[in-house]
């Protein structure tokens, strides 16, 4: 066996996101704090589906359009 670990892209990217972080003034924190998203536009299934394995470790904040 490789260990090979196998991801959508989707996943592929939210892994990238959760791994960065900055280090400011010697302390080491998260780059991204959360996400905002508009669920109904884009690639939501594969994307919300990714968000929801990381809500612990990257939030996601519900967007709302003019609209509601």
């Amino acid at each position: 066996m490789s260990g090979t670990v196998r991801l959508t892209a989707a996943q592929a990217l939210v892994r990238w996101m959760t791994a960065q972080h900055v280090e400011i003034d010697g302390v080491a924190t998260r780059y991204f704090a959360g996400v905002w998203a508009i669920f109904g536009h884009g690639n939501v299934a594969a994307l919300g589906e990714a968000l929801t394995g990381v809500r612990d470790t990257l939030p996601t904040y519900r967007a709302h359009s003019e609209q509601g």
